[in-house]
């Protein structure tokens, strides 16, 4: 199965106020594992970048300036993704940025059916803990060390790591032991149960008996007798 697993950097939080897409970063997964392809551009948001933004993602005005537009860009983005899901972190601020993008320009969206958001998949697995990909990343022991600010593509190869872990990645080794323990008991059953069909079973001949008496004898009832006559005020004579 082909999957994109991918990241944004923008100029703030708010797409329908203004805010723009300023990064993008996609890093291509089949069966759960990095292919090598990738998809990476920078993007001139055509306005201001707000100082709280640069310092997220260190991306400057001046730096940004002469890189293209998102229109010059969307036709290969889009190749790119196909029609594989898309897992991103915290999903919905993606996609609601890249959709605002591609509306700007009279595209259609990207369905919202295609989002696998690992911020709900985190959520599900650890419920109260920490879900930034920097907590997260440390829960699983994934090396974050290079990552000083936040990058569209960098946090991609990160978040990709972490999906394999969130979907249980580092189990599946177990996994295959456990099945290989089962098919080999199952295996060895079965080796048992052909080993004992092939033992003949003696056949014996039953040899009838009489059925034996166990009538009481007249001492026996008598002493019953005895004993009931010594009961006072019996239930049964109630």
């Amino acid at each position: 199965m082909r999957e994109i697993v991918f990241d944004t950097e923008t100029t703030g939080l708010d797409p329908q106020g203004g805010d723009r897409l300023v990064e993008l970063g996609c890093v291509e997964m089949v069966n759960r594992v990095p292919t090598g392809a990738t998809y990476h551009a920078y993007f001139n948001p055509e306005r201001d970048m707000p100082a709280e933004a640069e310092a997220v993602h260190g991306l400057s005005a001046a730096f940004l300036a002469d890189k293209p537009r998102f229109a010059q860009c969307a036709a290969d983005f889009l190749e790119f993704i196909g029609d594989a899901p898309l897992v991103a972190h915290n999903a919905g601020f993606d996609f609601g940025f890249i959709n605002a993008e591609l509306s700007a320009i009279g595209m259609e969206p990207v369905s919202r059916d295609r989002m696998v958001d690992t911020v709900a998949i985190a959520r599900r697995k650890h419920p109260g803990a920490k879900l930034s990909l920097d907590a997260l990343c440390t829960r699983y022991g994934i090396d974050r060390s290079h990552r000083t600010k936040h990058g569209a593509l960098l946090d991609a190869e990160l978040l990709a790591q972490l999906y394999v872990e969130l979907m249980g990645g580092r189990q599946i080794g177990l996994e295959l032991a456990a099945e290989v323990s089962v098919s080999s008991a199952v295996t060895g059953a079965v080796a048992a149960v052909a080993a004992v069909a092939e033992v003949t079973v003696a056949k014996t001949t039953r040899i009838f008996r009489e059925p034996r008496p166990h009538a009481a004898s007249e001492a026996e009832l008598a002493r019953h007798a005895e004993f009931m006559a010594g009961i006072s005020n019996p239930l049964w004579s109630r």
